[in-house]
């Protein structure tokens, strides 16, 4: 349809409010175009946006453009181009790399989780299968060789050995991936290694991680979660290459190895650990599996680790926190993190004998590095543990689940967030960074550094003497020199 070249012209623009498209209608100033605007029943002034606006969908339009033909052009051109948004930190061009490098590893879609615990009844151990009902699981299980009906429990389970469980992992990986309760230990590193591979897509050349691998590092007491990122990393590393095959692999020059890394330096996506970690896993295998002790990797790029500072809570902010967390568990857990300066692994690994309340102690077993320690016991953080121990009374563990057993990392995190957001705390911040309050705190009343590194459990006092950079301990002291002109 043309249009006379003399007629006023209506603009649409696309609007977004509170999550919801609108459009809104603007044009050169016209009484003409106002008074036929206010006679459009679709179409509303905004005060807040002080413009006439309408909904976005199809029929709002067309009835648009027929209100208004004759009269006046409607132009849509403004309402269906792509916006232009300016990034916040500038723009970046990467370097194109190829993708089977980049992205070698692709993960099966998200599928329901079967939890698997220990159970003991009648004398004998059990893994019980816990899950929210879902109807291929409970007919797999149904028809599965290996899990039982347990009426007397009201739940399904297996034997607790090895070959049940690699079975049951068989049988349920079309409809449901197995999750380890904290409370089981895998002796089986061939099973550990297929929970921990089961959500990647084992296509054709497929190369699972190798086992000699994994057992090195048992064998010479790496901490699970070490050992848990190394086997991603050459996991990673080994299906980059797939088709050469593990054999051609394991023959590879210190210079294919170099390139790899390269690769992923320039893609400018991943983060100065994940790289150099990914060197220290491929490098043991090397090294210390293989045996291939002339690939030193010393030609690698290792991106310098920036030197950032952590990020800390004034008291005010702390005590916020710890004021809107009703939850009587979920507030003496926040107080551990801050008044010990504990990490969240080790408030969970927390066990009742572990409080030591004649000695004001907290004794800290199997730290980071695997490092036993003492830490402070506040006075007030006493009286709510033992408030909290009345009420609940738990067993073994200091905080246990509702179904008994250790509490989850992930648990402690969901309640430091919600009580940050109810607390209307706006600086980014994570369960840890109570940690780093803790220090930078005691800094600031005067305490020693080493005494901090102690409490802290730091091997070197290099680590401990970043809180010197964050405190304000005496800089009110310090006068610029810009008030002295």
């Amino acid at each position: 349809m043309t249009y006379p070249s003399q007629l006023p012209v209506l603009y649409l623009n696309l609007l977004e409010h509170a999550g919801k498209a609108f459009i809104r209608v603007w044009h050169k100033p016209s009484p003409f175009i106002s008074r036929s605007l206010k006679e459009a029943s679709w179409i509303r002034y905004s005060k807040t946006y002080r413009c006439f606006v309408m909904h976005h969908t199809a029929q709002a339009i067309e009835m648009t453009h027929q209100h208004f033909q004759g009269l006046a052009r409607v132009d849509t051109r403004y309402l269906y181009r792509p916006r232009r948004l300016r990034p916040a930190e500038g723009a970046v061009i990467l370097q194109h790399v190829i993708a089977t490098i980049a992205e070698p590893m692709e993960k099966v879609p998200v599928r329901p989780v079967v939890r698997l615990q220990p159970l003991e009844f009648q004398g004998k151990l059990y893994v019980q299968l816990s899950y929210q009902y879902h109807k291929d699981i409970y007919t797999c299980l149904k028809q599965s060789r290996v899990a039982n009906w347990l009426s007397q429990m009201q739940c399904f389970v297996v034997t607790a050995d090895s070959n049940s469980l690699h079975a049951l992992l068989m049988e349920l990986e079309p409809v449901a991936q197995l999750w380890l309760a904290q409370t089981m230990r895998i002796k089986d590193i061939a099973l550990q290694a297929r929970l921990w591979e089961q959500n990647y897509r084992k296509g054709g050349g497929y190369v699972p991680c190798p086992i000699p691998f994994l057992e090195k590092l048992f064998l010479l007491n790496y901490s699970l979660s070490t050992i848990r990122t190394y086997h991603s990393l050459l996991l990673r590393f080994l299906n980059a290459y797939k088709d050469k095959g593990l054999e051609h692999i394991n023959i590879f020059s210190e210079e294919e190895i170099n390139h790899y890394h390269r690769s992923m330096v320039q893609a400018g996506t991943y983060s100065v650990s994940f790289v150099n970690q990914s060197i220290n896993a491929i490098k043991f295998y090397y090294q210390r599996v293989l045996m291939r002790h002339e690939v030193q990797l010393n030609q690698v790029e290792r991106p310098e680790k920036p030197e950032r500072l952590p990020q800390v809570l004034s008291k005010q902010d702390v005590l916020k926190i710890l004021s809107v967390t009703e939850n009587l568990k979920h507030r003496c857990m926040l107080q551990l993190l801050y008044a010990g300066g504990l990490r969240i692994g080790e408030v969970i690994n927390l066990r009742l004998t572990d409080v030591q309340s004649e000695r004001n102690l907290l004794l800290i077993r199997g730290g980071k590095g695997k490092k036993d320690r003492t830490t402070l016991l506040a006075q007030k953080l006493l009286e709510s543990l033992r408030v909290y121990y009345r009420a609940y009374k738990p067993k073994v563990w200091l905080f246990e689940g509702q179904t008994g057993g250790q509490y989850t990392v992930e648990s402690i995190r969901n309640v430091f967030r919600a009580s940050k957001e109810k607390a209307g705390i706006k600086a980014p911040a994570t369960p840890h960074t109570l940690r780093h309050s803790f220090a930078t705190h005691l800094l600031e009343q005067g305490t020693d550094l080493r005494y901090i590194q102690v409490l802290l459990g730091h091997r070197s006092s290099k680590t401990t003497e970043i809180y010197t950079h964050i405190t304000t301990h005496a800089l009110d002291k310090i006068v610029s020199p810009l008030d002295n002109l």
